[in-house]
Parts: structure tokens; sequence; C-alpha cells
């Protein structure tokens, strides 16, 4: 498990991590389509916070995008640093997720986060912000549809509809099992929407959510209890 500091010169207030967001926003790149599904590496990150003690763990998972298999995970503990502002909850989570993403000994591939890419209020969510800082190709799966709007995907496996703000398509809603609530997914950087769309349906052959996200938040969970049990 890997330690965590806050970086030297991290956003400390909402004008100085919008600016941030701003200036890495246009570096996003949209017109890749990004690995093919079921080839290579796919890895999830995930986060799970103690805010009484003002700590949160990340854990990183690699899985082998054919198997989905694990073949590498690794997690890291830090203070949390930004305080709670909703469309800049990247900052409370960048630096531990950076540095879980670090101290994997396996090339990470196609990175899931659960959370939001380009469906996100500023157009710029986790999966955006990571996938610029680190030059990986990321994607978004959300739970719920944030401020989102979308009309209910067809009963099977598989269906989808556009997520969108006005008329603007900013992801999909997804069916990954027959007849259940579906998934959010948008574009981080470096792949198509249709490409996501696909990744997560391979990574979902049992379940609603992601074997990434399934696994990534049951590491994270363990490291944070192991983290504050010591601390």
């Amino acid at each position: 498990m890997t330690t965590v500091r806050v970086p030297a010169g991290w956003p400390a207030t909402e004008q100085q991590a919008r600016a941030v967001q701003d200036e890495l926003r246009a570096r996003v790149v949209h017109d890749e389509p990004g690995p093919p599904p079921g080839t290579g590496y796919v890895t999830g990150v995930d986060v799970a916070y103690d805010d009484e003690r003002d700590v949160v763990a990340a854990a990183a998972v690699v899985l082998d995008a054919a198997s989905l298999d694990t073949v590498a995970e690794a997690t890291a503990v830090g203070r949390v640093s930004f305080p709670y502002v909703p469309g800049l909850l990247a900052f409370r989570e960048i630096p531990t997720v950076l540095a879980a993403l670090e101290a994997l000994r396996h090339p990470p591939g196609l990175v899931v986060c659960d959370g939001y890419g380009l469906a996100h209020p500023r157009r710029f969510g986790l999966a955006s912000h990571l996938g610029v800082l680190t030059g990986l190709p990321t994607v978004g799966v959300a739970k719920n549809p944030f401020t989102f709007t979308h009309e209910e995907p067809a009963h099977p496996r598989g269906s989808s509809s556009p997520l969108l703000a006005g008329e603007e398509e900013v992801g999909r809603a997804l069916r990954t099992r027959d007849g259940v609530k579906p998934v959010f997914v948008s574009v981080g950087h470096r792949v198509g929407l249709d490409t996501a769309c696909a990744h997560v349906l391979r990574l979902t052959p049992r379940y609603r959510l992601p074997e990434t996200t399934r696994r990534a938040d049951a590491l994270c969970r363990r490291a944070l209890r192991e983290a504050t049990l010591t601390s």
C-alpha cells in the first residue's frame, strides 16, 4: 500500500480547481476509437472515504480483457485533497488514484472509472481528468444519470439510449442485464462512445456493474479498513 501526500500546488479553492479544469479540458482527445474490446488489459479504479478521519483509499485492479482474470492490483491511501464540491469531486480523488496506478507492476491499458467523463456539468469528469493526466484511454461508468436525461433503453441486455444534456449526447444509458437498471457510460479520453459501451458489455458477463468496478471497489474498501485500523 502506498501512502500519498497532497501534491504541492494542488488547487485549494473552487476558483483554482475550475481554472485547472478549463485548462485540462482543452487537452481531451475525442477522435480516437480506443483499444478493441476483449484485447489487451483493462483496469478498474475506485475510491473509498473515511470522512471522520479525512482519509481516502484508492485501488487499481488490472484484468486480462479476454478472460477477465485479475493480473495485478495496487492500493494507495492518503488525505482527502479537496473539500466536497459537486462537479469538482475529481480533485478529492486524483492524487490517490494516480498513486495506485503508478504502484501497479503491470501496464494498465484502458482505465475504467467509477464515475463520469464527458457526462459532467463542465464536460470534464474524473475519467477525462485522469486520462489527460496519464495519457491513458479512459471510460467513465456511473450508477446514476447525474443531472442528465435519458429514455429507458429496451429490455434486453446491450440495449442503450442517449444520455442527454439538452440535445447534446454526453453518454449512453446501457442495459448490462436483461430488465435491470442501466449503467451510464461516458467517454473520458482517447476512446469513442461505441467502443466504450462495447468494453462495458464485455466487462459485465454476470452483474450490472463492470468487473473492473466490482473488484476495485472491494479492494479500496479493504485498504481503507486496514488503514483506519492502524491509524
